[in-house]
């Protein structure tokens, strides 16, 4: 019996959640949160975390699992979540896989390359470059460093810029040395689904969502998060905002605004990601039925 990752992507606020627990439950499976913000067990309303009854109804893994000023990579995701497709492959030749950081999804189906794990200091070292000198100061680093993975590398990601940064200082080698982008075979078949919506419906729905979260309180959640502002977890949307307005760089309005303009960029950028992979089989939310029918269709083989 051929076992399956059926693998549920698309941008934030699109309406993975009710999607990923309605096929789950449909095809009796388990779900693997792959959004790296949800790991981080002190963020829960910014990372719009699956609601009690969702996470009672069919059961979730890699869901606030983790301290936010504890490491985790994209490699680390790769090992934990091929050691729990093992045992849960055991009981059942499925699972279900949802997210929105293609990065981590993209490690599991296809393998990361063999990098090394970065001592927290150095990580910290960049993460205060950014904060005293932006972002043209580690642009600057890393042309020193590794010119070559400077000419590709997203220069407006600064996340980015601080991985290769912390990679060349710690091994001695160019970041992009690491780079062979050689995919690894899996011994389980892949079925990858994606949610879709115009983009006017998109951009509504995360400003809708954003003053949800204001209303459950984020403001208070990022406040007493502020201690750990310099963790990579907490460089992330919805946070970040709240912090310069704690320290008085914006007004709590202008945060807000700056929290929907950028929860809609990061949507863009996500929907960016995913264009280029051609294995993905595009779906609107509404269309529940269809997408049931294809990934039953899919497991079954009448599919390939």
């Amino acid at each position: 019996m051929i076992n399956n990752l059926i693998v549920l992507v698309g941008p934030t606020g699109v309406g993975k959640t009710d999607i990923a627990v309605d096929l789950a439950s449909e095809m009796k499976c388990e779900i693997i949160s792959a959004d790296s913000r949800q790991f981080f067990r002190e963020m829960k309303i910014g990372t719009a975390v699956p609601s009690d009854h969702h996470l009672i109804k069919v059961r979730h893994h890699f869901i606030r699992f983790i301290p936010v000023d504890t490491y985790y990579s994209s490699s680390l995701f790769e090992r934990d979540v091929l050691d729990l497709l093992h045992g849960l492959f055991l009981k059942n030749n499925r699972a279900l896989m949802a997210g929105g950081s293609g990065m981590y999804i993209d490690a599991v189906c296809h393998g990361t390359d063999d990098i090394p794990d970065v001592d927290q200091e150095i990580r910290n070292k960049y993460i205060a470059m950014y904060h005293e000198s932006g972002i043209e100061g580690l642009r600057t680093a890393l042309k020193l460093l590794d010119p070559e993975h400077y000419s590709k590398v997203d220069l407006k990601n600064y996340k980015r810029i601080i991985r290769a940064l912390e990679i060349c200082e710690s091994t001695g080698r160019p970041y992009s040395s690491f780079l062979l982008k050689q995919k690894r075979a899996r011994d389980f078949r892949i079925i990858k689904i994606g949610l879709e919506r115009n983009r006017e419906d998109l951009y509504t729905r995360i400003n809708s969502r954003v003053d949800k979260m204001i209303q459950e309180g984020l403001e208070d959640e990022a406040r007493e998060l502020y201690g750990y502002k310099n963790m990579n977890a907490l460089n992330s949307v919805g946070y970040r905002e709240f912090f310069d307005f704690f320290e008085g760089k914006i007004s709590k309005d202008k945060a807000i605004e700056l929290i929907k303009r950028n929860s809609r960029r990061y949507a863009k950028r996500q929907i960016t990601w995913w264009a280029k992979d051609d294995d993905i089989h595009w779906f609107h939310p509404d269309e529940k039925d269809e997408i049931t029918r294809f990934v039953k269709e899919s497991v079954s083989g009448k599919i390939l």
